[in-house]
């Protein structure tokens, strides 16, 4: 049965919410270091369940070897003292406890568990290779420990705390209505899920994950959209009489001109390029340059179809 309710992930912008700059500068470093940890627990994660799963496949192991993945507890033939997720969960705890919220490294633990189950048999056939986590990658966190989320009227923004650090947020003009979703997350309206810190150029956004219902639309077989492809309109829509465009000819034009003058200025310069290599090498930045014009407009007519 099709599930009635989806995630929706919104991306706010956080303020630490405290008085000095010596005291932000603080927080923020310990926001970098959780996630310095959290982008080396990840590999670690992924790395551990990888050859857990695959076990079995390593045939020139002699046979007295067990290779059951079962807590020898529950099994006889188990190599594991206890469960999966718990086996890992020790080993993160081994290397990282005291540095980083183990709230934190339990959430990525779970987040990468699920995740690497939907790929297992795509692991197995060698279809894909692990995932790779970068230094800059978002950390998770349990809702539970978001506590006294309020609307600050002072201030004019939400305010929380997350592991003892005050943040507010900011939602500047707020064209997506971020108040208005927390304002449901704080009167129970909708759930708030787990949810992710990203940090980005000293910036901390929040990415809120809530569970929203879904909305059921009833099409009427007897109206029918037309949609088509122009050249004054990048899209028109046409319903019976009605009319609608969907960007402009300016918006292409604009751009396209653009490209077409960084073309001729790369083709212009290609005389001065360092030779030595030949034909390949001159000519190296002006092929770079040959499909940027299709990909764009490719792009913005893809952008635009859904």
């Amino acid at each position: 049965m099709e599930k009635s309710t989806l995630i929706l992930t919104r991306k706010i912008q956080l303020i630490i919410d405290l008085p000095t700059q010596e005291e932000r500068k603080e927080v923020l470093d310990t926001l970098y270091k959780w996630q310095n940890r959290c982008f080396k627990a990840a590999n670690l994660i992924v790395s551990h369940l990888y050859v857990q799963e695959m076990m079995k496949d390593f045939f020139y192991l002699s046979e007295g070897v067990k290779y059951k993945l079962m807590d020898e507890k529950k099994d006889a033939e188990g190599i594991l003292e206890c469960s999966r997720m718990n086996t890992i969960y020790r080993v993160l705890s081994n290397r990282f406890k005291g540095e980083v919220p183990m709230n934190i490294l339990s959430c990525l633990n779970n987040m990468l568990y699920q995740s690497f189950k939907k790929d297992c048999v795509k692991y197995w056939k060698g279809e894909i290779s692990l995932k790779n986590f970068k230094r800059a990658m978002a950390f998770p966190f349990n809702s539970s420990k978001i506590t006294k989320l309020c609307y600050n009227e002072e201030k004019k923004n939400f305010c929380f705390i997350l592991f003892k650090i005050p943040f507010k947020t900011y939602l500047g003009k707020d064209f997506t209505g971020n108040k208005k979703l927390l304002e449901q997350v704080i009167s129970g309206e909708i759930k708030l899920c787990t949810s992710q810190i990203k940090l980005e150029k000293s910036k901390i956004f929040w990415l809120v994950a809530v569970e929203v219902e879904k909305e059921n639309h009833q099409l009427q077989s007897e109206i029918i959209a037309e949609a088509s492809l122009s050249l004054e309109y990048p899209l028109v829509v046409k319903v019976g009489k009605s009319r609608l465009t969907i960007g402009t000819k300016e918006e292409f034009l604009y751009r396209r001109l653009a490209i077409q003058a960084s073309r001729q200025r790369t083709q212009a310069g290609v005389a001065y390029a360092k030779s030595g290599k030949g034909r390949t090498r001159k000519l190296k930045a002006l092929d770079k340059m040959s499909q940027v014009e299709k990909n764009y407009v490719h792009h913005r007519l893809h952008w635009i179809s859904p």
